[in-house]
């Protein structure tokens, strides 16, 4: 453990972090199933538009992976806190293997028609959606509080890398061996992955139990993980409503960059390329600072995420005044420094304020409702760009960030009320007992 500061926080690196075998073990498993992920993102979308020679029904893949988080989520989330959580990690990651090495085995024998391709590609979104709510409510059962951020943040460089090397490494398999064969890299990715798990070794959490049916305590369960975020941490459930409106913003962003590489920058590919990265090295930068930085207090999270909101506010619109590829590639690393902030800060906010029963449900619960503001963005600033051009989309979005950063510095009264009344809690106890 690091050496205490002035302010009673600790300071854990990521050497610290990397000690812990069960970190380490979780880390190498999610880079290589993050990296090939990545490279199954590009693959998959383009095996089928080679197959069909259609953008709608290419278009139709990743409606079926947002499909399961949206009306499943949830209930992940009451299953996953029921049972051991590295034997859900392990359990989701070899079916995911099997899954996606099927599609080029059956490409092989000609026996893969479109519908059934759908059919695989729906069932592997259903298990990848529970992997990250397993993933979440792990993480706290291996550091401790303090190295929550930290742990987050790690997390999220593993997905970063996967974002960099990925559609790359992709790109040369599909010319070496076909888009489908591909696929075979992801499978491995997630193969790797579950061995990663096996000499994990995390206390067990004693689930809640009943005489009910199984129907009756799911319904029990979920309304327990709702009555938690909306009753009894009513902070946490602002904090996600700042997060997914965040998201809101950020996600639109990132489906329009295209749009404003062509329309607006008039660039090329390799230049839009060069954009990419630079949104994924200001995600990466952020992420690093993180694990170095001492963990803050929720309201300190709350300062951030209101500071980096602002910042993002100001970034946005400024592409639309920027003259030359350098200085929008700039704004956009600082655009993507801002949205690295925010899953790691409200990650760690939610584990440490959240009993360990109930994690997999609020996390669950947590990624629904990004899941939907995310689709809200996607479409409704789709529509403004078509409807009103990408400038107009890009002041839009600049306004939501704007948003969340207002409704951020609103909290953190209300978080500094809460936070004095948990401090002169225990002084009171004393006091009685005396």
């Amino acid at each position: 453990m690091g050496k205490p500061t002035s302010h009673g926080r600790v300071s854990i690196g990521w050497r610290q972090l990397l000690r812990d075998r069960n970190v380490r073990w979780l880390y190498a498993g999610q880079i290589i199933s993050q990296v090939g992920d990545g490279v199954s993102k590009v693959a998959l979308l383009w095996f089928v538009y080679a197959m069909t020679d259609s953008a709608l029904k290419m278009s139709l893949i990743g409606v079926l992976q947002t499909i399961p988080p949206l009306l499943f989520g949830p209930f992940a989330g009451v299953l996953l806190d029921r049972i051991e959580k590295r034997r859900a990690m392990i359990v989701i990651d070899a079916v995911r293997t099997g899954l996606l090495a099927l599609i080029p085995v059956l490409y092989a024998f000609e026996l893969l028609s479109l519908p059934l391709l759908y059919v695989l590609v729906f069932v592997i979104a259903m298990f990848s959606m529970a992997f990250g709510p397993a993933l979440n409510a792990t993480l706290p059962l291996i550091v401790k509080k303090e190295q929550l951020t930290g742990v987050n943040a790690l997390m999220q460089s593993a997905m970063t890398i996967g974002q960099l090397l990925g559609p790359a490494l992709s790109g040369i398999l599909i010319a070496a061996i076909g888009a489908q064969n591909a696929l075979y890299a992801n499978a491995a990715g997630f193969c790797i992955s579950a061995l990663c798990k096996i000499p994990l070794r995390l206390p067990h959490v004693r689930a809640h139990r009943s005489s009910d049916n199984l129907w009756t305590q799911t319904v029990k369960d979920l309304k327990e993980g709702i009555r938690f975020v909306f009753v009894k941490q009513r902070l946490l459930f602002l904090l996600m409503i700042v997060a997914s409106i965040f998201t809101l913003g950020s996600t639109a962003f990132v489906y329009l960059l295209p749009v404003i590489g062509d329309r607006l920058l008039h660039v090329g590919s390799v230049a839009l390329g060069a954009l990419w990265s630079s949104l994924s090295a200001g995600i990466l930068a952020t992420t690093m600072w993180l694990i170095l930085k001492p963990q803050q207090t929720v309201c300190g999270r709350i300062w951030m995420i209101a500071i980096a909101a602002a910042i993002a506010a100001g970034a946005v619109p400024g592409l639309l005044m920027s003259e030359s590829i350098f200085l929008a590639a700039g704004l956009i690393v600082v655009i993507g420094a801002t949205s690295g902030l925010i899953t790691p800060l409200v990650s760690a906010s939610l584990q440490e304020r959240t009993p360990k029963d109930l994690m997999a449900r609020v996390f669950g619960l947590f990624n629904t409702g990004t899941m939907v503001f995310s689709m809200i963005g996607m479409t409704v600033f789709g529509w403004v760009a078509d409807r009103f051009g990408p400038g107009v989309s890009l002041v839009t979005i600049g306004v939501v960030n704007g948003v969340a950063a207002g409704v951020s510095m609103v909290l953190l009264p209300w978080c500094y009320r809460l936070a004095k009344q948990s401090s002169a809690q225990p002084a009171q106890s004393l006091r009685r007992a005396s």
